[in-house]
């Protein structure tokens, strides 16, 4: 099962987050399936077809895109 999820990436007090497709048991810094952009820039027509193939997106990616 594939996720819609926030990743760290930067230092240690400096982190900057990208939104990835990863499956759901994977490290939280694995390799992703797909990048998707940041929570200040993303492609929501990508969000939106990785949803209708079944990724399921994590709460803080459901509010900062805004889909219910």
């Amino acid at each position: 099962m594939l996720a819609i999820k926030l990743t760290p990436i930067g230092k240690k007090h400096q982190r900057y987050y990208r939104i990835v497709v990863m499956p759901t048991r994977s490290k939280l810094t694995g390799t992703p399936v797909a990048y998707l952009g940041t929570p200040e820039k993303f492609d929501l027509a990508a969000i939106k077809d990785w949803i209708k193939k079944g990724a399921q997106p994590s709460l803080k990616v459901r509010q900062l895109c805004k889909i219910s």
